[in-house]
């Protein structure tokens, strides 16, 4: 015949058989990294804002009828990308040399890396001034 071994708990101060999970044990809270507390800031809001309003609330791929276009002023599902992943440089998350409005079919398209990293650079580096449409 096996003894049953009682431990006293930690949580609810009663005494329960070894392998007994207590009702007053806190649930483990997910940890929430460094990405997905700056995707939900505000500061974060603010810049994403500021960074279509530059972009004239387009896609700057659909504008200038780069990979596979369907319609040139496309104000639809608009997203603001990071050209330099947010996990790879702090520095870069709020400059606005690494921020482009894309909708997310170009968006995708960037994460993906359908579309060359420099390609987008020089997209961005077009639109540091006030609304420019290109032909």
């Amino acid at each position: 015949m096996r003894q049953e071994i009682l431990h006293s708990c930690k949580y609810c101060g009663r005494i329960h058989d070894e392998g007994h999970a207590c009702n007053s044990k806190p649930a483990k809270r997910k940890k929430i990294d460094d990405a997905v507390r700056f995707r939900n800031s505000a500061v974060w809001y603010r810049k994403r804002q500021q960074i279509r309003a530059r972009d004239c609330y387009l896609c700057q791929v659909c504008i200038r009828e780069l990979y596979g276009t369907h319609r040139k002023y496309n104000y639809e599902g608009l997203q603001v990308h990071h050209a330099v992943p947010v996990n790879s440089s702090e520095e870069l998350r709020l400059d606005d040399s690494n921020l482009i409005t894309l909708c997310s079919m170009h968006h995708a398209m960037c994460d993906n890396g359908e579309i060359p990293y420099d390609e987008v650079k020089q997209i961005i580096l077009e639109q540091e001034g006030d609304c420019n449409y290109v032909s």
